[in-house]
């Protein structure tokens, strides 16, 4: 296998629904292990997501977790996950359900430089950016 860049989202208790979440928005196959598989099952956070990881038909890859019980969340501060391509319809179709239940920044439209590009954060906080080029 090549190398690979996958971002690595961390949540609040959320990552279970935040990874189904996005599942549902790019589709493929989700696999989720809980602190309490690999530790003490009747621990407070035995049924929090210790590793997820998407792998979407299409390619796209994604991993997630919760924070564990005393430990300090990550801030998701200046990071962005960027979706850009040709492919209009399924680009679209990805902003329409991220933005759905969130906030946009910049709605999805053209911009100066010829592609159409929007920015949101979705309904868990984390912040997206679509941008698709004319075919």
């Amino acid at each position: 296998m090549a190398s690979q860049l996958n971002p690595y989202l961390t949540f609040p208790g959320t990552a279970r629904q935040a990874m189904e979440f996005y599942r549902d928005v790019f589709g493929g196959t989700l696999t989720m292990n809980t602190f309490g598989e690999y530790g003490d099952p009747t621990a407070a956070n035995a049924d929090q997501i210790m590793h997820a990881y998407l792998e979407a038909d299409n390619g796209f890859a994604l991993m997630g977790s919760d924070t564990p019980d005393g430990s300090v969340p990550a801030a998701n501060g200046p990071i962005a996950i960027s979706l850009s391509g040709d492919d209009a319809a399924a680009l679209r179709g990805y902003w329409e359900k991220l933005s759905a239940a969130g906030d946009v920044a910049v709605p999805l439209g053209k911009q100066m430089w010829g592609d159409e590009f929007g920015a949101c954060t979705d309904q868990f906080g984390i912040s997206w950016m679509v941008d698709i080029a004319p075919q």
